[in-house]
């Protein structure tokens, strides 16, 4: 099953227009946007046409260089979401203090967003769109179902069990491997597949997003012996890494691609020890 052609360049036409609709404005949507579909076409140059010239490289350097940038906005979005929801009566005025830096750091983070968004890189990088949109050689590709899997059976190697880590690790996996699969021609396989991975990613990045702001509470607040603000995030936090584990557990299209997940969360349970979500690293989110 090769990629339908009409889906290549539409990804095209979508960052095009994703990146014209960051460049006029920084906000939630649009920097969300211009991630994921600049993502998706990462996944389509580097994965499922892999065969790159010196264009589409220079053209992924430069994506890649706007993207690390929007990142930074995009996570200070997720972490202020979360924040927002949360419905505990700690510590109300430490939340308030909370928000307040969370909102200046954002507005720092899209001034230097901002800057990379100049005019002669708006030029450059929609003129190697153009240009690699036509050159790119789609009788090449890979099937995107088997691809996708072949990315799940990667990670499904990796030895040990599911600690935050190796749950970062597939967090990445299972967004790429639905990236590629939404190449694929239409077909019921497809739509179920990309519907199983989907899923998968909400619940892994529901984890990261939690994750990322208990992090930020923590250096900002201290630990949860010195916040209680921080305590009641650390015990969502640890609520959200076991449904992800389990999302993993349960999910069909993990077990058939890869090893069996193997579950280690007792380690959160032991007397006098950290959970480790308070110490896995954080990574930006998509």
């Amino acid at each position: 099953m090769s990629i339908a052609p009409e889906l290549s360049q539409l990804v095209f036409r979508k960052t095009e227009r994703a990146l014209l609709k960051l460049s006029a404005g920084q906000d939630a949507e649009s920097v969300h946007g211009f991630r994921t579909t600049s993502r998706r076409l990462q996944t389509l140059l580097e994965e499922v046409i892999p065969d790159r010239d010196r264009n589409q490289k220079k053209l992924l350097k430069m994506l890649e260089r706007i993207r690390k940038r929007a990142g930074k906005v995009r996570d200070l979005d997720v972490q202020l979401a979360a924040l927002r929801s949360l419905k505990v009566p700690q510590e109300p005025r430490r939340k308030t203090q909370l928000t307040h830096g969370l909102i200046e750091l954002r507005a720092k983070h899209e001034k230097r967003l901002r800057k990379v968004l100049d005019r002669e890189t708006l030029r450059e990088v929609r003129k190697r769109l153009k240009r690699t949109s036509k050159e790119v050689k789609l009788h090449d590709s890979a099937d995107p179902l088997a691809v996708a899997r072949t990315m799940l059976a990667r990670v499904g190697r990796l030895a040990g069990p599911v600690n935050e880590e190796r749950l970062h690790q597939y967090r990445t996996v299972v967004k790429r491997a639905r990236y590629a699969a939404e190449f694929a021609p239409k077909s019921a396989e497809a739509a179920q597949f990309v519907a199983q991975l989907k899923r998968l990613q909400d619940a892994v990045g529901n984890w990261h997003d939690w994750l990322t702001l208990t992090q930020t509470a923590a250096k900002r607040l201290g630990d949860v012996n010195q916040s209680s603000l921080v305590a009641a995030l650390h015990n969502v936090t640890g609520g959200k890494f076991r449904q992800a584990v389990a999302a993993l557990s349960s999910s069909s299209t993990i077990q058939t691609a890869s090893q069996p997940v193997s579950v280690l969360a007792e380690q959160s349970r032991k007397p006098g020890s950290k959970h480790p979500t308070m110490v896995a690293r954080s990574e930006t989110a998509a």
